[in-house]
């Protein structure tokens, strides 16, 4: 990461599972990354009033919160849109085929693009699904809504922007494990079918997800 700010900060607000009982578990997705200065809400899970419940025990403000970054329309990653721009209005990069949001706080995407220094998305790809790269002095970190393009897509995709080495989100019913030999991280979170092989297969790369989970990368 930049020398002025070395430290990428992935905090897992909700998911399937979650880490402590104070927090609750849905289906769906959303996290915070803290990023080169910048705080990042990718996707909004299902519900808010449970979005908004997580982010207080966890100490997040989403008034603080600078951009919004949908990986793709599905109810359980936009159900908490809505009532989260009511307090913050930030503007909101969108894949182009979430044609049911307008707005101009909509930003939409079609192909891979800088959103910041170091900062990018993959574009969409297969007309549904962007995925949230992260490129810092060694490491491409790529985090991914429910991977619906494939797993093996969106890694190709993200590595334009370098070797990829951690890989976060949801991965459905992904198996071809072989493509995770040259990562250093694996987060499975949400829909993913088959944690328990991952982290069987890979036990020193496996982080698990759910709810409170904090990555922190250097």
């Amino acid at each position: 990461m930049a020398k002025k700010n070395n430290r990428l900060t992935i905090t897992i607000i909700y998911d399937n599972e979650a880490r402590s009982h104070e927090l609750q578990a849905d289906w769906g997705f959303s996290c915070l990354v803290q990023a080169y200065g910048r705080k990042i809400l990718f996707d909004t899970g299902a519900r808010s009033d449970i979005l908004f419940a997580n982010m207080k025990k966890l100490h997040i403000d989403p008034s603080e919160i600078d951009e919004v970054f949908i990986s793709h329309g599905h109810w359980d990653h936009i159900g908490g849109l809505a009532d989260f721009l009511n307090i913050n209005p930030v503007k909101v990069f969108i894949p182009t085929s979430l044609t049911s949001l307008q707005g101009a706080t909509f930003i939409r995407i079609s192909e891979p693009l800088r959103i910041h220094d170091n900062i990018f998305s993959t574009g969409e790809l297969v007309n549904e699904e962007q995925s949230l790269v992260i490129k810092g002095e060694e490491d491409i970190v790529v985090i991914a809504g429910c991977s619906h393009p494939g797993v093996k897509q969106i890694l190709h995709a993200a590595s334009q922007f370098g070797q990829v080495r951690t890989l976060i989100g949801g991965l459905h019913g992904f198996n071809d494990f072989d493509l995770f030999e040259n990562l250093d991280r694996i987060c499975p979170t949400h829909c993913t079918r088959y944690k328990s092989e991952i982290a069987s297969r890979y036990p020193e790369k496996y982080i698990p997800g759910g709810a409170g989970q904090i990555i922190e990368i250097v």
